[in-house]
């Protein structure tokens, strides 16, 4: 299972390295790292104080860690000014997790994702005269097999990445 990556500092962090593999009109973007965790200040609960109504003083809430485990992330940057209609972007957003679910989960055939922060973006729009309709299968299918060739190439450099290391 992947999560998503959804504090813009994070979405910095991978766009400010250099791409892992482009296609056509995607490119996707890496960094070994965790997701980084806001900086809350230390809340205080009503139950910390001893003046409680009921005189009995209760237990204080320990936050547990939350630093998240080992895993893959994944944002999808799909900016308006490539697609114009949102149900375009959604739908390619909906294209990218479906295929680097795929490539990530439990379930795959092929050698999985190194664990860190991926960030899949849309780099140059597709073209309206060839699919006019926002949510048209032929946009889908041409989604799909494209990001399906760019996780292809993403695997074996990741593989490579991770013997190397």
């Amino acid at each position: 299972m992947i999560g998503r990556i959804v504090r813009s500092a994070d979405f910095e962090r991978v766009l400010g390295k250099p791409s892992r593999a482009r296609s056509p009109h995607f490119a996707v973007h890496h960094l070994a790292a965790r997701p980084s965790q806001p900086a809350k200040p230390r809340q205080r609960l009503s139950t910390d104080s001893a003046e409680l109504s009921t005189g009995d003083v209760q237990a204080v809430h320990i936050v547990v860690d939350e630093i998240p485990p080992e895993g893959c992330w994944l944002g999808a940057v799909v900016p308006k000014r490539h697609a114009k209609r949102a149900v375009t972007r959604n739908l390619m957003k909906r294209q990218i997790r479906q295929a680097f679910n795929q490539a990530c989960g439990a379930g795959a055939a092929q050698a999985s994702l190194p664990p860190g922060l991926w960030v899949v973006r849309l780099r140059s729009p597709f073209d309206r005269k060839l699919f006019p309709s926002a949510s048209s299968e032929a946009l889908q299918t041409a989604v799909r097999d494209e990001l399906a060739q760019l996780v292809r190439r993403v695997l074996p450099r990741a593989a490579a990445a991770a013997a190397g290391s």
